[in-house]
């Protein structure tokens, strides 16, 4: 065990810093040694030397130029450690940090605006780049259990043009705030990709960054090599599914992939290809991306909610997404749980609704299939006035805590308005890290017997989709729950099914939704008006 001397310099007895310093050390394996407000020079240095320090924290938060002062006394005067290997930390004020970095002597310094992780982050080893050496996790399970019990955080990123898009990503990287870029891309990147005859000069760079060749990625990927390194990752695309890959993991070391089962194809207008036979691709790209133990993430449950589809559906094709992922061979799954999908849902059941979807996954868990949690806010749900949309973000994030994620993918406060320049991602992420700092001790708002309730109407109700599904499949030894055929036949049966859809070429879009007085999402019958169980549609379907 490593260990830490900490101390309140000279004439200070400001200590609020350091013991929160040292608490933070205690989470990352140190030993601490805390000394008390206004400790001498002389005292802090032979306390080291006795305890065999490996590293010493030092603060002061008075005068900025008798700070200085004495930080150069106390740097003469604890060389011969410092040359001997033992490590120096200064934390005060904003101006007499920039002071003491001016020293040189001390290899990391805080000025009290670095969020709880990242300071957890230098005490595990990062936040500080050595020799050039990446010391943050380029791998994103072992950064999720390096950053622990902080979440990592994923924002969205993609401008117009290349070259912004990279200059933004510099300083994203720089801030030091964020764990993963996503890069988003337009749709000719996603589709023609590698069919420049098929793109449309029009609209390049609409919706995202419009990649063009292989070493537009590694542009992109080169500006994340700085800062404390974030990981990329991209959209799996719409057309050549395979071939993309290869070039993401080549190319920007896609830190996961986030594949469809019934999406990006004719059904939503986004690809080119037929339900049934998409499904089949996207279960093949699954394979090849758990082959090579790359860990993926199923983006399913939310394109439903978005469309208004009932809570049931919602649940039932996230259990979908997981245990597809297993069947494929994943071992490594991110679950991903979208927020407020319809924008109406009250808090207790949108909760209820996760906390439902996480417990009929959780039997799927073994030595080789492991889900991971990843949250987000309801890409819909953003007001379009910014300072509404500020607070709409703080309070969904201290909801997506309850349910303790290993990820947050943060989507940025401007969602509604406009696509969110690099200022605006750090600003949300900054925003993203004081409501993950506070729910980190909320209480366990699982137990309210409201969500207890409708946790158990949904699996009933998931348990009824999921029989029913079973029922259509073909009597050949095939798992209707994976067999694409049978998948696809439940769309166009009407068992998954949403108001959105209607005159979709494959869905029905009968079904009719709203939300009742306790802010679930249900069915109705669209004779009556009524709430509907979801077993007796799924009875008349049948």
């Amino acid at each position: 065990m490593k260990t830490v001397v900490a101390a309140a310099l000279g004439e200070c007895v400001h200590v609020a810093g350091i013991t929160k310093f040292l608490r933070l050390a205690q989470k990352a394996g140190w030993r601490t040694i805390f000394l008390g407000p206004a400790v001498s020079i002389d005292r802090v240095i032979q306390v080291a030397k006795d305890e065999k320090a490996d590293l010493v924290g030092v603060s002061y938060r008075l005068t900025p130029e008798n700070g200085e002062r004495l930080l150069g006394e106390f740097a003469e005067a604890a060389d011969e450690l410092r040359q001997r290997g033992t490590r120096f930390a200064f934390g005060g004020t904003p101006p007499l940090v920039e002071r003491a970095r001016a020293l040189g002597f001390f290899e990391a310094t805080f000025n009290g605006t670095e969020t709880s992780d990242q300071v957890l982050s230098y005490l595990k080893g990062g936040y500080e780049k050595r020799e050039n050496d990446v010391v943050f996790p380029q791998d994103v399970i072992k950064r999720i259990k390096w950053k622990s019990p902080y979440p990592i955080i994923r924002h969205h990123f993609g401008l117009p043009s290349v070259d912004e898009t990279a200059s933004g990503i510099e300083k994203i990287s720089e801030a030091k705030v964020l764990d993963v870029i996503s890069l988003g891309t337009d749709q000719d990147a996603q589709e023609n990709f590698f069919h420049p005859e098929r793109q449309n000069p029009r609209r390049r760079g609409a919706g995202g960054v419009p990649v063009r060749s292989a070493d537009d990625f590694r542009i992109l990927y080169q500006a994340t090599r700085r800062g404390n390194f974030p990981l990329m990752r991209t959209y799996t695309g719409t057309d050549d599914f395979i071939k993309l890959a290869e070039i993401y993991v080549e190319t920007i070391n896609i830190a996961w992939a986030a594949i469809p089962l019934f999406w990006f194809n004719r059904m939503d207008g986004r690809g080119p290809w037929e339900l049934e036979d998409s499904i089949r691709i996207h279960q093949e790209l699954i394979q090849w991306y758990s082959r090579r133990g790359i860990p993926v993430e199923l983006n399913e449950p939310h394109h439903w909610g978005m469309r208004d589809a009932p809570d049931s559906i919602f649940a039932a094709t996230a259990y979908l997404s997981a245990y597809n992922a297993k069947a494929l061979g994943v071992k490594d799954y991110i679950a991903q749980l979208m927020f407020n999908s319809p924008p109406g849902l009250t808090d207790v059941m949108d909760l209820a609704k996760m906390i439902a979807v996480l417990k009929m996954i959780e039997p799927l868990q073994s030595h080789d299939f492991n889900v991971w949690k990843q949250t987000r806010t309801g890409l819909l749900s953003y007001p379009v006035d910014l300072d509404f949309a500020r607070a709409h973000l703080a309070s969904s994030i201290y909801l997506q805590m309850a349910l303790k994620p290993h990820i947050i993918h943060v989507v940025g406060f401007t969602e509604a308005d406009h696509i969110s320049t690099a200022d605006e991602v750090i600003e949300s992420v900054k925003l993203a890290h004081r409501s993950i700092e506070n729910g980190l001790g909320q209480p366990d708002m699982s137990k309210d017997p409201l969500i207890q309730e409708r946790v158990e109407e949904i699996i009933r109700d998931v348990t009824c989709t999921l029989n029913a599904i079973r029922s259509i499949g073909s009597v050949n030894n095939v798992d209707p729950l994976t067999d694409a055929s049978t998948l696809a036949k439940a769309i166009e049966m009407g068992i998954l099914d949403a108001p959105h859809l209607k005159n979709n070429p494959y869905a029905r879009g009968e079904i009719e939704t709203r939300i009742d007085h306790r802010g679930a999402c249900r069915g109705i019958n669209p004779k009556t008006g009524e709430f509907e169980e979801e077993s007796k549609r799924l009875r008349q379907l049948l």
